[in-house]
């Protein structure tokens, strides 16, 4: 059964976490583009020019298809894949977490390291609002007035979302409707001839 249900954060949020005089601040932003990583990124290296490192990770689109990490520096896999360890066991997407670690003077070694970054990911995961979104394709149906009835009955009985309506001597319609369920929705509409519809896209 394909899961058409994905979780993103609401909100931006930050959390702080201190080890042996180091200090990890990570910042937690909603994302839907690599463009929108890279400006994130810039904002914090800004906010927190005097960091030694911005070590970040992030997860785009419903299918989790886009998967980043970088330890800016810091020893390989210590930074970057911690933090994108704990988008990953929250189940999350469409989110960047950027930390900013400024060195306390004491080394804190491979594990540390890792702790740190996965417990600074984690603090600004926890302030977070989590919601829950649905992924959804549209469609086009077009059809007579005189089909009027059978259309609505239709968008009713599948509970489906209106975007537009157009209706002349011809009509057009365009919904919405969880990818769970369009095949199903699909070929009701297709039984009635004089209906035409068309996929549009998925969003």
């Amino acid at each position: 059964m394909f899961d058409d249900k994905y979780k993103e954060i609401k909100s931006s949020t930050k959390g702080i976490y201190k080890e042996k005089g180091s200090k990890f601040i990570a910042y937690s932003y909603p994302v839907y583009s690599e463009e929108e990583v890279k400006e994130k990124l810039e904002e914090v290296k800004k906010l927190e020019h005097a960091a030694r490192h911005h070590c970040y990770a992030y997860i785009l689109n419903p299918d989790k298809s886009v998967q980043r990490a970088n330890d800016d520096g810091e020893p390989s896999s210590t930074a970057g894949k911690p933090i994108l360890g704990q988008i990953l066991s929250n189940d999350l997407t469409n989110i960047l977490i950027v930390v900013a670690r400024y060195f306390g003077g004491v080394k804190l070694g491979v594990p540390g390291l890792i702790r740190s970054y996965k417990t600074a990911a984690d603090e600004a995961i926890s302030k977070a609002i989590i919601i829950t979104k649905t992924i959804k394709e549209q469609y086009e149906v077009r059809f007579k007035y005189s089909q009027m009835n059978d259309v609505m009955r239709l968008v009713k009985e599948f509970d489906l979302e209106v975007i537009t309506t157009d209706f002349q001597i011809e009509c057009k319609l365009i919904f919405a409707d969880a990818k769970s369920k369009t095949d199903n929705t699909v070929d009701a509409f297709k039984k009635n001839h004089k209906i035409t519809i068309k996929y549009i896209k998925t969003i």
